[in-house]
């Protein structure tokens, strides 16, 4: 059984994908890629993040963190046990045969390359993380390894779509104090709500912040239950658990 990832062209100077539920072990509500040890068999969880590594970048090694909703960005130097991995939403390396994992379930996974410099990152961006800089504290630790912002291409994976994400009206009021221009990412819906496009955001986030070239898949997770894991999906119908996709980037041994 293989693990399904999709690409695009901006990354392709590293090894990448982002993979939803397709070509997985776990069965039941969790059925498919699984990738999250708190809700499914550790077994089958370290067997999906196996087949996952191995459609990307075979014989890497895989780093995750331990999300907290956060802009807290790890440089990945050593590679650290899955048992150690740090509390943090975002990690970068120059480390070739490393590859950088980030779990989602409706939240944005971002990836990031400057194939120039060779260094890559990737960013868990819940609407916390966007809010809060994620992106732009993972740019800022990309310059700190020699990447240029003009050089970086950035794209934002897999998550829950406007259409899909409505949201209350102290929601909307957080983004629109933080900015009046952030009024476009939201779409009128019933009396105290509105509809919120968290992959526009984060990708006007990269844009502002300098990056050279910004991609999106336009893929809602909510939308699609047989290709990916929805925490809102699995809320709204009360399933016992929702499971979470993986987004992988990594540099190619020399």
């Amino acid at each position: 059984m293989s693990a399904h990832a999709l690409t695009h062209p901006l990354l392709n100077g590293a090894a990448h994908g982002f993979l939803g539920r397709r070509g997985g072990v776990s069965t039941g509500d969790l059925a498919g890629l699984n990738v999250s040890y708190s809700e499914d068999d550790p077994a089958l969880t370290s067997e999906n993040r196996a087949l996952a590594v191995e459609a990307v970048l075979p014989g890497a090694r895989l780093q995750t963190c331990y999300q907290i909703h956060s802009a807290d960005v790890v440089t990945v130097s050593e590679p650290w046990a899955d048992a150690d991995r740090p509390r943090a939403d975002a990690l970068v390396t120059d480390r070739p045969g490393v590859v950088l994992g980030v779990l989602t379930a409706d939240c944005a996974p971002v990836l990031f390359l400057d194939a120039q410099a060779g260094v890559i990152g990737a960013a868990h961006a819940g609407w916390k993380g966007a809010f809060t800089g994620v992106t732009d504290a993972t740019l800022d630790a990309m310059q700190a390894l020699g990447a240029a912002r003009a050089n970086i291409a950035a794209v934002v994976g897999p998550c829950i779509a406007q259409k899909s994400y409505e949201v209350d009206a102290g929601f909307e009021t957080r983004f629109l104090e933080q900015a009046p221009e952030n009024e476009r990412f939201f779409r009128a819906g019933s009396e105290g709500h509105a509809w919120f496009d968290l992959e526009g955001y984060v990708a006007s986030r990269l844009r502002d912040a300098g990056v050279g070239k910004v991609g999106m898949l336009g893929e809602d997770t909510y939308a699609q239950e047989a290709r990916f894991y929805s925490f809102r999906r699995a809320t709204h119908r009360k399933e016992p658990g929702y499971g979470r996709q993986i987004s992988l980037i990594g540099l190619r041994p020399a």
